[in-house]
């Protein structure tokens, strides 16, 4: 079920809202979700507002450069990101994974 659901980073400056239903958290096993312990609820952008903090954002990017992680200057927490995909994937065998998807296997 939909509902709205409200988070922040540690420190409280970056704040945001999402409509989302918890069945759809997942897990990712690439070397950051794995390290962190990050649950995964992929939204579409129009459910997701950023309420407050734009300014303190920073972006740390890897490898490809196609994910997104988000966090905090201040208090260093990712309270959300933009994923490489809006479905369950491999992270830690991404491009293998998007190789095998690609051949139809």
């Amino acid at each position: 079920m939909i509902e709205t659901y409200e988070g922040s980073c540690h420190c409280g400056r970056v704040r945001f809202r999402v409509r989302a239903d918890l069945s759809r958290v997942s897990q990712c096993n690439c070397s950051i979700c794995t390290r962190k312990g990050i649950l995964h609820l992929i939204v579409p952008p129009e459910q997701f507002e950023l309420l407050q903090g734009a300014e303190e954002l920073a972006t740390y990017q890897f490898n490809t450069n196609t994910a997104k992680h988000t966090f905090c200057r201040l208090c260093g927490m990712h309270p959300f990101y933009v994923p490489r995909s809006s479905r369950f994937f491999d992270g830690r065998n991404w491009e293998t994974a998007q190789r095998a998807r690609a051949e139809g296997g």
